[in-house]
């Protein structure tokens, strides 16, 4: 054999991986594809959904009809349109993650796929209960502080008054005002959904906080020890994200951290119950020697107390 058809042998794998990897993207777009479709059909009542909040946050401060406007021809199109591509790619995501997992779990071996499929099914539930908490919670309670500093009643309820004097009550009028300039709230559906979409995006990310350091606690990167040792420094970062990603509403940021600071909490029970599984596996194997753990355990204190 030639030193060509070396080298042509040895790249055929790679080729057949390419052609695998090629055929896993091309499902997976058109998976997207028929998810963004399927979406589309149905974004103006997930519209409505999302923007529940700020409804009845209008509806509870006196606007008996909420209304919110779009400013440029297509800017309602495109909004819809983004609904779609975000909830397209949630109802794809099932295939995506499924060809993800055909495309990698022929190089792990038995152990490793038992490990790394809990995580793929454990990911997108954590984000979407981060999500609905972030839509049924967070949202409302930024909603009624953003909205609640004047008076947001919409300007077609003033619009809609009864018409004074001798007019006829079908003929609309302004009515006069005498006490300063009127604050109404105008909101735009991009600006106003783009609030909501943050939130879910925030809360949906944060809420992957365990399967995280759960998975690189598997792999050895973290240790229950070591994340219990910098649990004042995380409460900081808990603390800094808190008022980053939520309004300067202090009840807001306080649900916010209670929640993420429990999911490090829960993070630490996690990787130490993966500790005790290791531990107890390699035991079983014979690779841990309790006598030799007992022994270095020993040696340190005698270090220590020297």
């Amino acid at each position: 054999m030639t030193k060509t058809d070396e080298i042509e042998d040895s790249s055929a794998p790679l080729i057949e991986h390419l052609a695998e990897l090629r055929t896993r993207l091309i499902r997976s777009v058109i998976a997207f594809i028929i998810g963004i479709v399927v979406a589309f059909a149905v974004a103006e009542p997930i519209l409505q959904f999302l923007l529940q909040p700020i409804e009845a946050t209008l509806r509870e401060l006196g606007d008996p009809s909420p209304t919110l406007q779009y400013t440029s021809p297509q800017e309602y199109l495109f909004t819809l349109f983004r609904i779609s591509m975000v909830f397209g790619f949630a109802l794809a995501f099932p295939v995506i993650s499924y060809q993800l997992w055909r495309f990698v779990a022929p190089g792990l071996y038995r152990s490793e796929k038992g490990a790394f499929l809990p995580f793929l099914i454990a990911s997108p539930f954590m984000f979407l209960l981060g999500a609905a908490f972030a839509q049924f919670v967070v949202t409302p309670l930024a909603m009624q502080f953003f909205l609640g500093f004047a008076d947001v009643s919409s300007i077609f309820a003033n619009l809609l008054s009864p018409a004074p004097g001798d007019v006829p009550e079908e003929v609309v009028v302004v009515p006069e005002t005498a006490d300063g300039v009127k604050i109404t709230f105008f909101g735009k559906v991009n600006e106003s959904l783009d609030i909501t979409l943050k939130f879910i995006l925030a809360f949906g990310l944060c809420f992957q906080l365990p399967v995280l350091l759960t998975l690189m606690g598997k792999a050895g990167l973290v240790s229950a020890e070591g994340l219990g040792a910098v649990r004042k420094y995380a409460m900081i970062g808990i603390l800094v994200l808190a008022a980053l990603v939520t309004p300067p509403d202090v009840i807001t940021q306080l649900i916010l951290f209670t929640v993420v600071y429990g999911l490090y909490e829960v993070s630490i029970f996690l990787v130490a119950r993966v500790e005790r599984k290791r531990e107890a596996q390699l035991r079983a194997d014979g690779y841990y020697d309790d006598e030799e753990a007992e022994a270095d355990a020993e040696m340190m204190q005698d270090e220590d107390s020297k």
